[in-house]
């Protein structure tokens, strides 16, 4: 104090306007860091995230600010206040209702037309329309099942044409002691004559020791189907009485040829299956056979495929004999003598002759001393003699037997029966 007079006291700012400077200096810092984040959300956040943030509150912002004011005031670097822990991960904060981009509308499913009806006519359902594929489809059916009964019905017309059933009763009784023979021979007739077209003609082969039955056999299928044929279409022919000299070789073969053309012409005019039962083949000449052979092969014109050729020879009777002794303890089965005898004799038939390739082969065993004796009854009983037993027996006695564990065998067969039966 100078000369005794107080020193002046400086103005004092009145409360109200310093409240106001304040909030104002709030307000400007406010707008400043609200510049200053957008510019850094713009440059600082990865692409394709949203720059709207959370706004801090009033308190936090008042808050920075001071730190800003002190920083500056100590020459620190604003930035690394924006560097710090607490505004590393900033909560945003918008105003704006949340936009979700993966929203889908809901398709509004399509309602079903109704369907109007006049109000003057009755409401009627519409006609349910049926398929005419289904018609032609159950008509299809109709037809194939038509066609089958016929297929069926012509089976049985055919085999009832040549009475099978008559044939194979005739062979029963006529026949002793080779049912299995038999058994194969009707088979392989049945199935041929069932129908009239075929690939290949039908080739069966009887083999087997002299007097066991073979040519009986044949006698009785052309007696059984010149009677059911109206036609003459029933060929026998015997080697040793059509052809007895080998020298007149190319004239037999002629003959033979023709004869065999002109059935198959005729019958397949008349749609029938002619038969040509050929004995003592073992006795043809090789010319003979390759002639014979020529008719059997499967490619030529659909009347030579239509016949059935019965081939009689005593070729590979050893093997037959032996087999039958050395089984003559066992059952021989249908089956057995098919596997085993038949199979034997087609091969050493075909490394024969060729003839033989496609040929089935049915062996004739030997006879037991049973089927000697109704070979004896039924020629005596043809003969018009009593048959009595005991003369039978005696009869049948005055033959030769090969002697097994499986019964006596004869060695001639029925071949001196009727010898026998001519000397009573």
């Amino acid at each position: 104090m100078e000369g005794g007079q107080p020193s002046p006291q400086p103005a004092q700012v009145p409360s109200g306007g310093m409240v106001s400077s304040q909030v104002r200096a709030v307000i400007r810092l406010r707008r400043k860091f609200r510049i200053l984040r957008k510019s850094r959300m713009r440059s600082n956040l990865p692409p394709g995230e949203s720059p709207l943030t959370l706004t801090p509150s009033p308190s936090k912002l008042l808050q920075r600010q001071i730190s800003l004011d002190r920083a500056k005031l100590s020459g620190a670097p604003v930035s690394h206040l924006y560097h710090r822990s607490n505004f590393e991960k900033p909560q945003y904060f918008t105003f704006e209702p949340p936009v979700e981009s993966s929203f889908r509308r809901k398709k509004k499913r399509r309602r079903s037309r109704v369907v109007l009806y006049p109000e003057s006519s009755r409401k009627y359902l519409p006609t349910e329309q049926k398929s005419k594929a289904k018609r032609c489809l159950l008509l299809l059916v109709a037809i194939v099942c038509f066609q089958i009964l016929n297929a069926i019905e012509n089976l049985d017309d055919n085999l009832q044409k040549y009475d099978i059933d008559g044939l194979e009763k005739a062979l029963q009784r006529g026949v002793f002691g080779q049912k299995a023979a038999m058994d194969s021979v009707m088979e392989l007739l049945r199935d041929y004559l069932a129908t009239h077209i075929h690939s290949q003609p039908l080739v069966i082969s009887f083999n087997g020791p002299s007097g066991v039955g073979k040519s009986h056999v044949g006698r009785l299928l052309a007696k059984h189907f010149r009677s059911v044929m109206e036609g003459d279409f029933v060929f026998q022919y015997y080697v040793m009485h059509h052809c007895p000299d080998h020298q007149e070789g190319l004239a037999c073969q002629q003959d033979l040829s023709e004869r065999i053309t002109d059935m198959v012409t005729r019958a397949e005019v008349e749609e029938k299956i002619p038969v040509f039962i050929l004995d003592e083949v073992e006795f043809m000449s090789p010319g003979l056979l390759d002639t014979l052979h020529g008719f059997l092969q499967p490619r030529q014109s659909n009347e030579f495929l239509n016949a059935i050729y019965v081939l009689i020879s005593s070729i590979g009777g050893s093997e037959v004999t032996r087999f039958v002794l050395q089984n003559g303890s066992s059952e021989l089965t249908p089956q057995r003598l098919r596997d085993e005898l038949s199979q034997s004799l087609h091969t050493l038939l075909a490394g024969t002759h060729p003839l033989w390739e496609t040929a089935e082969v049915v062996p004739f065993v030997l006879l037991k001393k049973w089927d000697i004796m109704n070979c004896f009854l039924d020629e005596m009983v043809g003969e018009g003699f009593y048959p009595d037993q005991s003369h039978i027996e005696s009869l049948a006695g005055q033959l030769s037997y090969y002697n097994t564990k499986g019964g006596e065998f004869a060695v001639t067969g029925c071949k001196q029966v009727v010898a026998k039966v001519n000397l009573l």
